[in-house]
């Protein structure tokens, strides 16, 4: 194996599989693992822009509610970008509002927001299931035709039934490497997806205290 792949090149060699694995299953399952790709490239994109030093804002944030407005504040939000400024603009626009409402505020656009962060996420999932799924059909169709080949023959020989095999071998290999790269991309951005949720809610829990200690003042100053 390996004198083969030393002999005709790695890309040489892939495309020789492909194509005795059958075009039409090999060229689709390459068509899902692209468009897999596609999805996984957008999401790690999306997250990477997302994410933000949510400490130094809210440190900023809490800065300029002690010396300056509200406005301000929701200014410092509305200047940078991912979920966890989008929450603070939220929680800050309703600051006049009673604290229960404004909790509650906070978490209905904190649960829109990781909507957002999971967008797409199914469709990655559908082609980690359809990509092996395909494999194993064209498992399937190349056994069909190794028995259509014997049938045809009148007797079992290795070298009638070898072309069937290989198709049935080859496309099992192409769904599961194809299933295998994207499950790395969804485990990798469920990750991350899930370190961005934790800091929302750490951000949460500081934007409520930094509202009542706020409000506290405001009232003790009236």
């Amino acid at each position: 194996m390996d004198e083969i792949v030393a002999n005709e090149g790695v890309v040489q060699f892939l495309k020789t599989k492909f194509i005795e694995g059958g075009p039409w299953f090999m060229g689709i399952i390459t068509l899902v693992l692209v468009v897999g790709l596609a999805f996984c490239i957008e999401r790690l994109i999306y997250l990477y822009l997302s994410k933000i030093n949510s400490r130094q804002l809210l440190s900023e944030a809490e800065k300029k509610l002690e010396t300056g407005t509200v406005d301000e504040v929701k200014i410092l939000a509305r200047g940078h970008r991912g979920p966890v400024a989008s929450i603070a603009y939220q929680a800050f626009s309703r600051i006049d509002e009673p604290v229960d409402t404004i909790e509650k505020s906070v978490q209905a656009y904190g649960n829109a927001q990781v909507g957002l962060l999971e967008k797409n996420l199914s469709w990655i999932s559908l082609c980690i299931t359809v990509a092996p799924t395909l494999g194993f059909l064209g498992t399937v169709v190349g056994m069909i035709m190794a028995f259509d080949d014997i049938q045809l023959a009148g007797d079992i020989n290795p070298t009638v039934v070898a072309g069937g095999m290989k198709v049935a071998l080859i496309t099992t290999v192409g769904g599961l490497i194809a299933a295998l790269i994207l499950q790395f991309f969804y485990n990798l951005i469920q990750t991350l997806i899930d370190g961005l949720v934790n800091d929302m809610e750490n951000a949460s829990v500081s934007l409520m205290d930094m509202i009542l200690k706020y409000k506290k003042q405001l009232k003790i100053k009236n």
